[in-house]
């Protein structure tokens, strides 16, 4: 597991062969999910969320999603 990546999945969903590409990167404690909303996102902007991380991942990303991920869960925005 990484710090930035997609996050893993609790229980198994079916995908559909697009979304299986994010199966493709190691899994990570935050994500664009995670400063994006959480469980106020439905299953699927979930999984666009990995696809996008995935097609323009950069160094440049990762410090962003780090640096936005302490005032998300701080503010519990998403949390349920």
């Amino acid at each position: 597991m990484s710090i930035v990546g997609p996050r893993p999945l609790e229980e198994k969903e079916p995908y559909t062969r697009r979304q299986r590409r994010r199966l493709s990167m190691k899994p990570g404690i935050t994500c664009l999910w995670q400063v994006s909303g959480r469980s106020d996102l439905d299953f699927d902007r979930w999984m666009e969320l990995d696809l996008e991380y995935i097609d323009t991942w950069s160094p440049t990303l990762d410090f962003k999603i780090l640096l936005k991920t302490i005032p998300a869960v701080l503010s519990r925005r998403g949390a349920s």
